[in-house]
């Protein structure tokens, strides 16, 4: 499947994800010490929702919209501020028009002593990518191949760092090439917090991704997966998932409390589930 960025921003599954990655940088904040984010296929940073891609099949008002709408409790609103902030600075006018990406949503959580690395392959992208963070000395954003930059900039200069890699599945082979390199980049940067993305589609692929990945040997690996609803005949996406390694002690509770909270929100036919799992974890 084409999971190309500007098509389906805003969606439910970049709500998830993006709340997982505001998550472990603000765990990753509670030390002075800076640290650094590679992201690896970080796409242009910036979708305008009333776009030609964006309108096609407009995930959003399923998504960002709704979330933004939504009652919400008062343990949800404090753990996903951080990520509203963003969203909201980027709408001053109350109009939802533009989403933060991965990069920009980063970048504009980060601290005076943290820094954003952002590699994007396609050469247009990169061009839009790179003019968000013109002049910006916390930032380097790169025309380069996300699974080169997943290996080659590890381990970064500050010895902490968070890992997202969120390849577009254009090809049959990423769940491959992303257990692959997730094992040589571990090797380089066994200490980092690598957040692997994935859109759930088919079900029997995506286990056989987590043998893949128990068999690395790697510890600590957590499987978080939101469905909007059942898996369907022929397959449709019905589903995101995320791999993390070596997560935040507290990150399991608050994703239990947010997830249970976003599935009425983001899966209203009541036919959606989520969970929360261990690949491998030492403990």
């Amino acid at each position: 499947m084409n999971y190309r960025h500007a098509f389906h921003a805003g969606n439910f599954a970049d709500v998830i994800k993006h709340i997982i990655l505001t998550r472990i940088i603000c765990y990753m904040q509670k030390k002075d010490k800076g640290f650094r984010v590679l992201d690896t296929h970080a796409g242009i940073g910036l979708y305008d929702l009333t776009s030609d891609e964006a309108q096609r099949s407009p995930e959003w008002k399923n998504g960002i919209q709704a979330l933004m709408n939504a009652k919400r409790s008062k343990a949800l609103d404090e753990l996903i501020k951080p990520y509203l902030d963003v969203v909201e600075s980027l709408n001053t006018s109350g109009t939802l028009k533009l989403y933060p990406g991965s990069p920009l949503l980063a970048r504009k959580l980060l601290r005076e002593q943290d820094r954003l690395t952002a590699t994007e392959l396609h050469p247009r992208d990169a061009i839009r990518l790179k003019s968000h963070f013109e002049g910006d000395i916390q930032v380097k954003a790169i025309e380069l191949d996300g699974w080169q930059a997943l290996v080659a900039h590890m381990p970064p200069k500050e010895k902490r760092g968070i890992v997202l890699v969120d390849p577009p599945f254009e090809k049959p082979d990423e769940f491959t090439r992303m257990g692959s390199g997730l094992f040589r980049a571990h090797k380089r940067f066994s200490t980092g917090t690598y957040m692997l993305w994935y859109p759930i589609k088919d079900v029997a692929q995506k286990e056989v991704f987590a043998t893949q990945l128990y068999n690395t040997g790697i510890k600590k690996v957590l499987r978080v997966e939101f469905n909007i609803h059942q898996p369907t005949f022929p397959p449709t996406l019905h589903g995101t998932g995320m791999i993390i390694v070596n997560p935040p002690f507290t990150l399991v509770e608050e994703l239990k409390l947010i997830l249970a909270e976003l599935q009425p929100i983001l899966a209203p036919s009541g036919k959606g589930d989520f969970k929360i799992d261990w690949i491998y974890n030492e403990d």
